[in-house]
């Protein structure tokens, strides 16, 4: 199966903190794996933009070090060196005038303009101004802001405002990588492609569906802002709330962005509150040398949670009656990003008691080994009458599609050719992060109404025994992600 590049047109891209963290880690060193795939076309040029007093050479030899350490390990000298050619800097002070007129200088007129906005939101509207007062910004020109975007639905409200005085909604991309992933799109070809699941997606089959994401990290260096976030704001909020959008939405008319995005917001605003009784929070206790996470915080008498598991429905025809299961935590077992969704028994056994219970359920993994997975029952090999197994059919896509599976782009690097294309697909609409917050601040604000304090849990476990009193209570039980 042979992947197909196509080209963009040729762009200017300013990514605005282009010395920062996330530049050095993700957007650099995904645009050069594009450059290496014959994307980019050679018109096309990256200007780095930052407090920072650095020129031309010094911003190169800042991503050649990047790629070296964060891009492919393969990597080419000659193509790093000519990847370097078509990058630039320019010292800017986002509140004040300095280093706008030379970032003029440098754009170029019949070439799509794009700007990263990947800095702190409260600098967002100052970028926004600007861009516009020193007329760098055109009528088509398309910015990407990063999350968090707000942190409750009044900040959110206030963003969208900030960044609509300057730019149309169809020039705002709202980033979240998570729906850049190749098995999250192919969630949707998996449902809208294939006659196979569409007529069971609904409640009639589906007795419920789960999706954790687990980290084995702790907070690291973004103790300071995790203490002010936690895993509800930092996660459910856009990325889990963005996987139980696409994993419940009905099918849109077309594939287009404002299509999907309709029937996103239609799902986000049919979920019910969810009940006290139905949310467990955690903080992970210390293991080794690595301190627990109040320690790691800095703050003895924290309440913000590393984990989080809940159980909300959707208030619908599709989904009345069927169960979705979140959770997401630090420090546990393993690095597992998944959504499983389980089907109902058959509604009578014709093997008897002795076979057990057992359910279909397709497993759509984002990380690691990104893949799909389908457990189908069958008959256990060998003598001794009917016993039954659940047996995997693995489509992983490194087996599945040979060598076209090294090929596969980055999230980021996925979305950031979307923003040249001018394609909203897969970025969030200014409504639908409204909705999403409208959603969350009312269970945030009903566990610090009630003072709650967090459940402890070991870390390298898979969070507070509650959550799994959480689905035992219903007769079900979490998917041993390992």
């Amino acid at each position: 199966m042979a992947s197909r590049v196509i080209p963009v047109d040729p762009f200017d891209l300013v990514i605005f903190g282009g010395t920062g963290d996330l530049a050095r880690r993700k957007i650099l060193p995904g645009l050069f794996r594009r450059f290496c795939q014959g994307q980019m076309t050679p018109e096309s040029q990256i200007i780095g933009a930052a407090r920072a007093e650095m020129d031309d050479a010094g911003f190169r030899q800042l991503v050649a070090d990047a790629i070296t350490e964060f891009g492919p390990k393969d990597a080419n000298p000659k193509d790093i060196a000519a990847f370097l050619t078509r990058l630039g800097y320019v010292a800017i002070d986002a509140k004040g005038d300095g280093g706008w007129a030379d970032l003029k200088s440098r754009m170029r007129d019949g070439y799509v303009r794009a700007f990263y906005f990947s800095v702190a939101p409260a600098l967002f509207g100052d970028l926004a101004q600007r861009l516009h007062t020193n007329d760098i910004a055109q009528t088509d020109s398309r910015i990407v802001v990063e999350k968090p975007f707000g942190k409750d639905l009044q900040t959110a409200r206030a963003l969208n405002a900030t960044l609509s005085e300057h730019f149309r909604e169809d020039q705002i991309y709202r980033i979240d990588h998570y729906l850049g992933k190749e098995t999250v799109q192919n969630l949707m070809a998996v449902r809208f492609g294939n006659m196979l699941f569409e007529p069971l997606w609904n409640a009639q089959y589906i007795d419920h569906i789960q999706i954790t994401v687990a980290e084995t990290v702790g907070v690291g260096g973004r103790g300071g802002y995790y203490d002010t976030s936690g895993a509800m704001r930092d996660m459910v909020q856009n990325h889990l709330m963005q996987l139980l959008c696409l994993i419940a939405m009905e099918p849109p008319a077309k594939f287009d962005p404002d299509a999907v995005r309709d029937e996103k917001l239609k799902v986000i605003r049919a979920l019910d509150p969810v009940l006290p009784h139905h949310i467990v929070r955690g903080q992970y206790e210390a293991i080794g040398e690595q301190p627990d996470y109040r320690s790691a915080v800095e703050n003895p008498r924290s309440r913000t949670e590393s984990f989080i598991a809940l159980k909300t429905h959707i208030s619908n025809w599709r989904w009345a009656g069927t169960p979705f299961y979140l959770r997401t935590g630090k420090r546990m077992r393993s690095r597992t990003s998944e959504i499983a969704v389980v089907f109902k028994e058959t509604p009578h056994s014709i093997f008897g008691p002795e076979a057990g219970s057992h359910r279909n359920a397709l497993i759509i993994r984002l990380q690691p080994d990104e893949g799909i997975t389908m457990d189908v029952t069958i008959k256990e090999p060998g003598p001794g009458g009917m016993r039954l197994v659940d047996v995997p059919l693995d489509m992983t896509f490194a087996e599945a599609l040979g060598p076209d599976a090294q090929d596969v782009p980055d999230a980021y690097e996925r979305l950031i050719m979307d923003v040249i294309r001018g394609n909203q697909t897969l970025f969030m609409r200014g409504d639908e992060v409204e909705a999403a917050w409208a959603w969350t601040d009312p269970i945030i604000q009903g566990w610090e109404a009630r003072h709650d304090v967090p459940k402890t849990y070991e870390s390298g476990s898979m969070g507070p025994d509650d959550a799994l009193a959480l689905m035992h209570r219903d007769g079900r039980k979490w998917r041993d992600v390992r």
